[in-house]
Parts: C-alpha cells; sequence; structure tokens
C-alpha cells in the first residue's frame, strides 16, 4: 500500500472514531439519564454540547492546523475526542456530563479540518475526490457501529454497565490517534505546514477569504447543507413515525439514506472534477429539493423515494463543497486548514440551528409539514448558491 493510502487510512480511523463517540450517548441515554438522575432536557443539552464549542473553535482548529501541520493537529484532535469519551466515563451528574461532551468540540473540528487539507497535500484529480469521499465515510460507519452494536451486543457483554462502553471507544479513540501519529512520522513529507503560512497573519487571512464572492457563497451554502443534513437526521425516525410506521420499522427506514450515503460517498466525489463539479452540485441540490416535498406524503413509494435522494443529497454535498473551496487558486494547500475551519464553523450554525427549527415548528396536528416547507426553501437557497458558483466559474475562465 502507498504512502498517501496510509495515510488515508490513518484519517479514515480518526474520523471513524470522531463518529464513535459523537453518536455513543444517543443508544444509551436511558441509562445514563437514571444512573446521572438527569431530565430529558439536561441529556438534550448534553447531546448538543459540542456543537455550540465546535462554531467557536472550528476557526482555531484551522489555524492550528495550519501553523503546526496535520501529523500533531490530528494527533491533538484525536486525544481530545478520546479525552472527552474518558471524561464521559468518569461523569457523576448532568454538569460533569456536558463538560466532557464540550471537550469533543475542541478535538472535532481539528479533524474535520485536517482532513481535507491532508487529502489535498497528497491527493489530485478525480483521486482526490475519490480520498475525500472514502475518508467521508468514516464518521457514517462509526456512528453505525455505535448505534448497532451497543444494546446488541455491548452492553450485554458489560453487564449493561454504559462507563464500560464508553471506555471501550476510549480505548478505540487514543489507538486510532496513535496509528494516524505512527503512520504521519513515517511519511513527515505529508506534512505540509509551511513557514510561511505561519509568517501571516491568520485574522487577515480569514479577512481575505471572506471577501472574496465565490468564498462566502460556500459558506453561506455550507449552513444551507448542515440545516438540511442535521435537520432531517436527528428527527427522521420521528418524521417517519409520524407517517404511521413503528417505532422499529421507522428506525429500519431511517437507516436507508446512511446505508446510500455511504455508498454514494465512494462514487460521487471521484466524478465531481473541475469541470462538472458544479453540474454534480447542481445535482445534489435538487435530490434534496426533490426529497423535501416527497417526506410529505404517506405512501410508501414517495417515502422510500425521499429517502434515497436524501441518502444521495448527503452522501456528497458536503464533499464537493469542500472540494471547491479547498481548490480556489487562492486558498490551495497552504491555507486548507483555515479555510476549512471557516467552512466547518459557518456550517455547524445549521448543523445546530437545523434539529432546533425542525423541533420547533413540529405541531401534534400538521406534524412536520411546516419544517418540511423549510427545508425545501433551504434547498432552494442550495440550487441558486449552485448556479452562482457555476456562473463564477464559467466567467473566470473566459
Amino acid at each position: 500500500m502507498s504512502s498517501r493510502w496510509l495515510l488515508l487510512l490513518g484519517v479514515w480511523l480518526l474520523y471513524g472514531s470522531f463518529g464513535l463517540v459523537a453518536t455513543s450517548l444517543a443508544p444509551m441515554a436511558s441509562l445514563i439519564i437514571e444512573d446521572l438522575s438527569m431530565t430529558h432536557a439536561q441529556m438534550g443539552m448534553a447531546m448538543g454540547a459540542w456543537q455550540l464549542v465546535y462554531i467557536f473553535s472550528a476557526v482555531p482548529a484551522g489555524i492550528l492546523l495550519d501553523r503546526i501541520g496535520p501529523q500533531y493537529a490530528l494527533a491533538l484532535g484525536g486525544i481530545l475526542v478520546g479525552s472527552s469519551a474518558l471524561a464521559r466515563v468518569f461523569a457523576g451528574d448532568a454538569t460533569s456530563l456536558i463538560a466532557a461532551v464540550m471537550l469533543f468540540g475542541l478535538g472535532g473540528p481539528i479533524i474535520s479540518a485536517g482532513a481535507p487539507k491532508v487529502v489535498v497535500s497528497i491527493f489530485e484529480g478525480s483521486s482526490r475526490g475519490l480520498a475525500m469521499g472514502i475518508y467521508m465515510t468514516g464518521p457514517a460507519i462509526g456512528g453505525i457501529v455505535s448505534l448497532t452494536t451497543t444494546h446488541s451486543f455491548l452492553l450485554p457483554w458489560f453487564n449493561q454497565d454504559w462507563r464500560d462502553v464508553m471506555a471501550l471507544w476510549t480505548l478505540v479513540t487514543f489507538a486510532s490517534a496513535a496509528i494516524w501519529f505512527l503512520i504521519a512520522t513515517l511519511n513527515r513529507s505529508s506534512d505540509s505546514a509551511e513557514s510561511a503560512a505561519a509568517s501571516v497573519s491568520q485574522i487577515r487571512v480569514i479577512g481575505e477569504l471572506i471577501s472574496k464572492p465565490t468564498v462566502m457563497i460556500v459558506l453561506l451554502m455550507s449552513i444551507s447543507v448542515f440545516m438540511f443534513n442535521h435537520g432531517l437526521n436527528n428527527w427522521l425516525p420521528e418524521l417517519l413515525q409520524s407517517h404511521g410506521l413503528s417505532a422499529v420499522h421507522a428506525g429500519y427506514w431511517a437507516a436507508l439514506p446512511t446505508v446510500i450515503g455511504i455508498i454514494g460517498s465512494l462514487i460521487i466525489p471521484r466524478l465531481a472534477t473541475p469541470e462538472r463539479r458544479f453540474n454534480i452540485l447542481l445535482a445534489l441540490s435538487a435530490a434534496a429539493f426533490l426529497a423535501s416535498l416527497l417526506l410529505r406524503f404517506n405512501e410508501p413509494e414517495s417515502l422510500i423515494t425521499g429517502l434515497l435522494l436524501q441518502g444521495i443529497a448527503r452522501s456528497s454535498l458536503m464533499t464537493v463543497l469542500i472540494l471547491t473551496l479547498v481548490e480556489l487558486p487562492e486558498i490551495g494547500e497552504r491555507y486548507a486548514g483555515v479555510a476549512s475551519g471557516l467552512f466547518f464553523s459557518a456550517a455547524e450554525l445549521g448543523g445546530v440551528m437545523g434539529p432546533l427549527t425542525l423541533g420547533f415548528l413540529y405541531t401534534p396536528s400538521g406534524g412536520f409539514t411546516n419544517g418540511l416547507t423549510l427545508l425545501t426553501m433551504i434547498t432552494l437557497t442550495m440550487i441558486l448558491g449552485s448556479l452562482l458558483l457555476k456562473q463564477r466559474a464559467r466567467a473566470s475562465s473566459a
């Protein structure tokens, strides 16, 4: 296996651990609530605590990446994520659990911003899109492993002790960080921190990036994409139950977009080379638009088609947007870290607003109709953004 694919493996392991820890509370929520004498509202705060920290830490994480390089920064990110899982093992009440989850918000963005920086530095052309698609399956597969093995295997094995399960995820994450550091050490040329980048004021770099219309379009689209993805991902089982499905069947159906998303992540980004990238982005936005319409109906055919389209959209929208951002001439490998940090800082605003807004708009009589209407309008802004990016790309090449 060549060195660049070994480096990608290290990134994938870190991102997979990200998914494990990010979803670790959900399947054990009832056990944790009982053990720590928490309310459901406090558990909700704990589940969302890392996203609030993430918004403010993503840009500093990107700056750190550009200053010290991925070898050390990604290892630090893995250590922080693992420390978050470890701190949960020793949580004694709601406050300490929330603090432990917030620690994830410091390490998570280093991994999120560092992964594209590594890929940009070692892959080119269609293989770059493929590499991004591969590492994007990491958090999805990590989440699936956490959600599917916790109750079926791990909790029975550990005598229903949620702390032991969390300790296992801690070991997996620390091991992933160690493997990444070892691989990166053996391939030091991959460390792309540049003294020239470090010498430039990062605040000035951020200001220059934000002043670029293309960058702003991508950042605004990232908010819309995360609002669509996180909103539907968090409420999809409830949405399906509102259409008459049982809790068990809703869980199975809700897994369909994830499976489709993993397959799409391995195919679509590879096709998103510069000459056809914006057409693919437009098609993915259109798929999200149609999904938001079809998920309103009770008919199984409409729901299944909507879920398939949602899976296609969620598989690569974020990946293609990041590719667009880091391959802009004014960014490239040199500022890929800070640009990715900007991307995720903006995007996570949508990640927080999506679930909150859909929950707020829910009504017992109308269900999620109002929320889906909002998502339809959001997907229209994604289509508009795709058209604007395509127009600007055509104008710059003329």
